[in-house]
């Protein structure tokens, strides 16, 4: 693993927490964007090497809407760049984790995306991204 890509925070409402953040962070939104996938719209902000990703359920159904029913707003992962996402995959499934997805899909902010399962990490969810070339 390269470097901390993102930290995902999860959100009710990307209309109130866009201005929040860009006041706190003194930085601008650089992208919104909605992950069919994943059921999701996204919020992304630099913070230096890294990034902030907001997340809000695009479903009142969908993973971060029930995340949120749960646990409310806040943290909902830590993703990590990595150069080879189907080694990293790879090793990880070798080593005992348990990876959310077989295989690698389309996440926000041209990447690939895997996400490994809070069991193995502490309680913390996991994502791999790797850049699509």
């Amino acid at each position: 693993m390269n470097k901390i890509e993102h930290i995902g925070i999860a959100v009710k409402s990307l209309e109130e927490a866009i201005p929040r953040y860009e006041q706190l962070l003194k930085t601008p939104c650089y992208k919104t964007e909605k992950v069919e996938s994943e059921q999701v719209n996204t919020a992304f902000f630099r913070v230096g090497e890294s990034k902030i990703e907001l997340l809000e359920s695009a479903d009142p159904t969908g993973v971060i809407a029930k995340f949120i029913e749960k646990r409310g707003e806040g943290l909902h992962h830590t993703a990590y760049d990595v150069s080879n996402i189907e080694a990293e995959m790879s090793r990880l499934k070798e080593a005992g984790f348990v990876l959310l997805n077989e295989t690698p899909k389309k996440g926000a902010d041209n990447k690939w995306v895997c996400f490994v399962h809070p069991k193995n990490t502490n309680g913390v969810l996991i994502e791999l991204c790797q850049e699509i070339r």
